[in-house]
């Protein structure tokens, strides 16, 4: 064989060779994603902690880092920043703050059918009806609670400004006043006031009195969206299967990574707070028994928005809802099959 053809053949091969190693590296590299929450760690966050403890994330090609919120922290500009890739926030009104001042953010999916807040009371004392808590002579409400979801209760349900008194967070003024209420995480209050005060709380779902909002959304910058929407896709994709397992699978990984972000939570806790999460609809409802977890309607974002514009939130105009959401990512039975498996229901 000629020398200049041996050579040839010797360079063919070492291309062919690296261009195989490429390819291998490819195939096991981790897109990096930094997810932020917005407190700390919790059973209300339960699915993506869990994606990440089972290796769901991973096998999703995506080597995720959560960065927990809390009460000193903000992540919410991160998100625009660019210091973080996706942003888990509360409910709807975040989102529509967002395409009202222009920040170039949007939803791509909301893996809570139910927005968890609710109201909370005494047993006994006459609160077991929802029309009863306006008279309440004490309403715990936290200060950016009376500037939303407040003022849709004084419109639509007639409650008044004058019980308001801040709620810091403290369960020591409505413990000690068996007539106050109070504002609550509906998965996540009721569980310390049965620890504390040795009693069952009223508890009533502002979602179930026509408060139609989703929530725990999932945000990206529209730039991510426009440009990279396979990422997007595998890490909603991942996300709602870390859901799915969660809520129906075995979750003991997930809250050890949990107890490790906030050492404050403890096994029971959380595992009363998944009780919580089934019984009241909280994640698996609505939409998603038939499109899968993180599913979401226009017509329902358009109807919450209309509420919140009767409340005096918004005006006319204030913001173009086509920009609040995208549903390319969703309401596609991701997640079905492996809840079936599970035995979920």
């Amino acid at each position: 064989m000629r020398p200049v053809l041996r050579l040839a053949r010797r360079t063919l091969t070492a291309f062919l060779l690296a261009l195989a190693l490429l390819a291998v590296t490819a195939a096991h590299a981790q897109d990096k994603i930094r997810f932020a929450t917005n407190w700390k760690a919790q059973a209300a966050h339960g699915g993506f902690y869990q994606a990440i403890a089972d290796g769901t994330y991973k096998k999703y090609g995506l080597d995720v880092t959560l960065l927990q919120g809390g009460p000193q922290v903000n992540n919410r500009p991160l998100l625009p920043a660019g210091r973080i890739d996706f942003l888990m926030t509360g409910n709807l009104l975040h989102s529509f703050d967002n395409v009202k001042n222009g920040v170039p953010t949007i939803v791509v999916a909301s893996l809570f059918q139910k927005d968890p807040q609710a109201l909370i009371a005494h047993p006994n004392q006459g609160y077991e009806n929802f029309d009863a808590l306006k008279s309440a002579p004490l309403a715990l409400i936290a200060k950016d609670a009376q500037f939303s979801w407040w003022q849709w209760l004084k419109v639509t349900h007639g409650f008044r400004d004058e019980a308001l008194k801040p709620y810091n967070y403290n369960l020591g003024s409505f413990l000690a006043n068996p007539k106050a209420i109070q504002q609550g995480y509906s998965v996540a209050e009721p569980i310390y006031v049965e620890n504390q005060g040795r009693f069952k709380p009223v508890v009533h779902l502002l979602a179930d009195h026509g408060f139609s909002t989703y929530s725990t959304v999932i945000e990206a910058r529209t730039e991510t969206v426009a440009k990279q929407p396979d990422l997007v896709q595998r890490f909603v994709d991942a996300s709602i299967i870390g859901w799915v397992n969660y809520l129906y699978g075995d979750r003991r990984a997930a809250h050890a990574l949990m107890r490790r972000d906030n050492p404050e939570m403890t096994d029971a806790e959380m595992e009363a707070s998944v009780a919580l999460m089934k019984q009241q609809g909280i994640v698996d409802s609505g939409e998603s028994v038939t499109q899968g977890l993180g599913a979401m309607n226009p017509a329902r974002i358009r109807d919450f928005y209309q509420q919140m514009l009767n409340a005096g939130l918004y005006q006319a105009g204030d913001v173009d809802l086509g920009r609040v959401a995208t549903f390319q990512f969703i309401n596609k039975k991701v997640g079905l099959d492996v809840k079936a498996q599970l035995g979920g229901r």
